[in-house]
């Protein structure tokens, strides 16, 4: 034990100070071990709501325990041997209450056996030897099964993937705490009415339920990158919580290109964060971009992802092709050195890959860079009837840029007011509404 935190120097009890900096360690042991723990537990009580239980019970002893004896030096292994505890004694009071249960039925019914019980492991199964890798892989696919509603799946997999409490999901999504507690406690029961195993897709399996695991990872980082709905652009920490995410599912499945594409797109993006807000969290765009704060690591830790799908033969996988884009992007030092004829051959190839009328209007804007932006408009003009992009603001946004362009103000005013009117979020609102009075004033 390491009792430097916990006791003052004259051996009495835990200081106040003392017990806050524990806190604090707890705090930072469970947003890092918490995934683990939950996955072990899940393998041995095969049911998710009671892992996060037995969990949450391995958490209470540590904030109950550790302000006096000490943080433990493996403190994974500490609370994973509590939580095993508890589930084990959880086990044997189910096996007693089935066998007092069976005797009851069998005394009440002379000659009738019971009926076997299945799906509670015995004690036994504690003992066995962890494979830890495999545990929390089951864990991810289980909080991503398509079984759940995609917002089931992302506040699922960041309660229990991420360590996120709900107040955090709440604030992060902009909804209200009660209902992301009954949002995780309908997807518990979703799964256990579903009888969702808890184990790793093989083969046919695994292909066709990853894109579900990819999916969430992805609306993840997204709403970090770009938020929905709020006063601020971005929030950052749901960019780093899927990143996380993404590099242990990328470790776990080494060899499947698109996990490997999604994560060489994120850490491109990601490189960018620093750069995509000036001093009071105002927007600035890509091309406006101080390219000097661009992270340099995160760059090289995308390209090296990249090269490694594209070597597994998945240079053409849908998250692949967005980070070659991206890619051209971070190889530019300058945006004039930007290759835009790559990054519209690109996104023809993803056009092809997954028809979607977002993947041709960001389309629509590498030919207007490359070609010029008469060229671009016409693209964009074959979209603006598409059922999809009704109500996308960002439709009308390039369209306002195109026209400012080509010369024309009063169209452009216009339609960056329509972008204005339909984004909810209040800085990218701001930023448009900035566009549409500077396209008056030309």
């Amino acid at each position: 034990m390491d009792a430097t935190a916990s006791k003052d120097e004259l051996g009495g009890p835990p200081t106040q100070p003392a017990i806050s900096a524990t806190h604090r360690a707890i705090e930072a042991v469970w947003r890092i071990e918490s995934a683990r723990v939950i996955a072990g537990l899940t393998r041995l009580v095969r049911d998710v709501g009671t892992a996060e239980e037995l969990a949450q019970d391995a958490l209470v002893a540590a904030l109950e325990q550790w302000p006096v004896a000490g943080v433990p030096r493996n403190p994974g292994a500490w609370l994973m041997a509590v939580g095993k505890r508890r589930a084990i004694d959880l086990i044997r009071r189910k096996e007693r209450l089935e066998r007092k249960q069976a005797q009851l039925g069998h005394e009440l019914a002379p000659g009738t056996a019971p009926k076997a019980t299945g799906g509670v492991p015995g004690p036994q199964a504690a003992t066995a030897t962890d494979d830890i890798g495999d545990d929390l892989l089951g864990l991810i696919f289980t909080a991503c099964h398509p079984v759940l509603s995609t917002e089931a799946r992302l506040a699922l997999t960041l309660r229990l993937i991420g360590g996120l409490t709900t107040d955090e999901i709440a604030r992060a999504f902009l909804a209200s705490e009660p209902a992301i507690a009954q949002r995780i406690v309908r997807a518990k029961r979703t799964l256990a009415g579903a009888h969702v195993p808890f184990d790793v897709p093989r083969d046919d399996e695994l292909a066709r339920r990853l894109p579900s695991v990819l999916e969430v990872i992805y609306l993840i980082f997204n709403e970090g990158y770009s938020a929905t709905a709020g006063d601020d652009w971005m929030r950052p920490e749901l960019c780093g919580e899927a990143l996380r995410l993404g590099r242990i599912v990328a470790e776990l499945l080494p060899a499947e290109p698109e996990v490997q594409g999604l994560v060489a797109l994120m850490e491109i993006q990601a490189s960018r964060i620093r750069a995509r807000t000036g001093p009071s969290g105002e927007p600035i765009l890509l091309l406006d971009q101080n390219r000097g704060r661009w992270d340099q690591m995160l760059i090289r830790r995308g390209l090296t992802a990249l090269a490694r799908a594209e070597r597994l033969g998945g240079a053409n996988g849908s998250y692949a092709l967005q980070a070659a884009i991206a890619a051209c992007h971070a190889r530019a030092g300058a945006p004039e050195d930007t290759d835009w004829a790559r990054i519209a051959s690109l996104y023809g190839t993803l056009a092809q890959r997954s028809a979607s009328p977002v993947v041709e209007l960001n389309r629509a804007v590498a030919v207007s860079m490359a070609d010029g932006p008469e060229a671009g408009l016409a693209l964009v003009d074959q979209l603006t009837d598409a059922p999809a992009l009704r109500g996308y603001h960002l439709l009308p946004s390039v369209r306002g840029d195109l026209l400012s362009k080509l010369g024309r103000p009063d169209e452009a005013r216009t339609e960056f007011e329509r972008a204005a009117a339909m984004t909810r979020n209040e800085r990218e609102r701001a930023l448009l509404m900035e566009r549409a009075n500077a396209a008056g004033q030309t």
